[in-house]
């Protein structure tokens, strides 16, 4: 296995410096997606890719959302040769000492798709919590099972290889709709799905791009998609069922 990490970033240049920081002693490429940001975050990220060999910044033409620039990261480092990468938020959520269970995992199963399974305190805002229970039931439905514990931590490991494959084969959600799409759709695909339980925070005065009336508009219609895309896989989806 030769992994890395990825990280898309919009606009969050008070604690990009920390999350890279966090991940240095790991010795392993940092390849930071940025989305479009303002000058004062691409005056960090310059900052770092010069300080710091192992950071690889790469940028967007303009701000395409969460599900493009973890596309554009998940494409650079395959193109670069890596076979895993490991998806964080830019923003300090995650908590970094989980991390070497999420590789010691992969290692142990690479072709699976790693995920983090949220851990919560009081600090979760209500409706983002309400939010998370409704697309657990569509994705309970999309994938006839409870297989996916959850489908919206950004904090996961990718196989690489079946991930571009998919993102080659399907247009996906490019903004907050691409977390759940992505990992419903290697579901599909037989790709493994494996949850390690993770402490989540929501930062005071931390800054989210969550918009609640665009993205809970895209979600919508990608639970849409994929409900249908669900019926005319019918059949192999009860078949994987019954054997499991």
């Amino acid at each position: 296995m030769t992994n890395c990490f990825l990280i898309p970033i919009y606009n969050h240049h008070e604690t990009i410096a920390a999350t890279v920081q966090a991940l240095l002693p790991y010795q392993l490429a940092i390849i930071i997606a940025d989305d479009g940001s303002d000058q004062q975050t691409k005056q960090v990220l310059q900052q770092l890719a010069q300080q710091q060999a192992l950071v690889d910044v790469i940028t967007l033409p303009r701000n395409g959302g969460k599900g493009a620039a973890v596309s554009a990261a998940l494409r650079h480092a395959a193109e670069r040769g890596f076979s895993h990468g490991l998806q964080i938020d830019a923003d300090g959520q995650h908590d970094v000492s989980d991390i070497p269970k999420f590789w010691q995992l992969s290692a142990q199963q690479p072709q699976a798709l790693i995920s983090g399974a949220p851990l919560y305190d009081d600090s979760m805002p209500r409706g983002r919590r309400i939010g998370r229970q409704i697309t657990h039931f569509w994705v309970n439905i999309a994938t006839l099972s409870r297989d996916i514990r959850d489908s919206m931590l950004g904090l996961r490991v990718y196989p690489l290889a079946a991930t571009v494959s998919l993102l080659d084969s399907v247009k996906l959600g490019q903004r907050m709709d691409f977390d759940i799409e992505i990992m419903v759709r290697l579901y599909w695909q037989g790709v493994p799905v494996q949850f390690i339980s993770t402490k989540v925070i929501y930062p005071v005065g931390g800054r989210s791009h969550f918009s609640m009336l665009r993205d809970n508009w895209l979600i919508s219609k990608m639970h849409t998609r994929l409900f249908f895309g669900m019926l005319w896989r019918l059949p192999k989806l009860l078949q994987r069922k019954w054997a499991a």
